[in-house]
């Protein structure tokens, strides 16, 4: 059959076209996951903590005890908190990797690519939007699993920023679709005046 597609996507084959209209099922049906996650950075150090996140572009990541650090995004940014140096810096969602995972409203299929693993239980996808290389990277990662959303679980990610500096992040105990609180996304300024944030 002669294509009919007048879009510039790279070339896939049906099974990968597939697999991506699968990943945007998941991103569209799930409302929202609570999960344990590992993170190592670039230097081999790894934390620990607890993800929540919750549609449209919400997320959590509160890190283990004794780590003062804070990312929570509140559906427009996303804000990292250091209550060790009372520093709070904020980015917009879109600019971030996770904006992948976590804006609804974007066309993940339009700046993703699948990557062949060799298992067929686990699919990988790349996103990388190529205006705007600054944004970095996402490799998402799921496992085939049928009780999931669209019949995949959320194994984990790689993100690489426009420096390369990697950042892997590792699920356990994913939990789906669950209520989740809005007030899961406030946090208290460190700052001892300014704007006051996270309300």
């Amino acid at each position: 059959l002669p294509a009919t597609s007048g879009s510039a996507a790279p070339v896939q084959s049906t099974a990968d076209s597939q697999d991506l209209a699968r990943v945007a099922d998941y991103i569209r049906q799930t409302k929202s996951l609570v999960a344990d996650f590992s993170q190592t950075d670039r230097k081999g150090q790894t934390l620990t903590g607890k993800l929540t996140l919750k549609q449209p572009g919400k997320i959590r990541f509160q890190y283990q005890e004794g780590v003062p650090l804070l990312i929570v995004g509140d559906g427009h940014a996303l804000t990292m908190i250091d209550y060790e140096v009372r520093q709070v810096q904020r980015w917009p969602i879109g600019s971030s990797p996770l904006g992948a995972l976590i804006d609804p409203s974007r066309d993940f299929t339009r700046f993703s690519k699948i990557i062949q693993t060799g298992d067929p239980n686990i699919l990988s996808v790349e996103a990388r939007d190529p205006k705007r290389p600054e944004f970095g990277t996402i490799m998402l990662v799921f496992q085939r699993q049928s009780s999931a959303p669209a019949g995949l679980n959320l194994y984990g990610w790689v993100a690489r920023d426009a420096q390369g500096n990697r950042t892997a992040v590792r699920l356990t105990g994913q939990r789906y679709n669950g209520a989740v609180a809005d007030s899961a996304f406030r946090w208290r300024d460190p700052r001892p005046q300014g704007p006051r944030g996270g309300g």
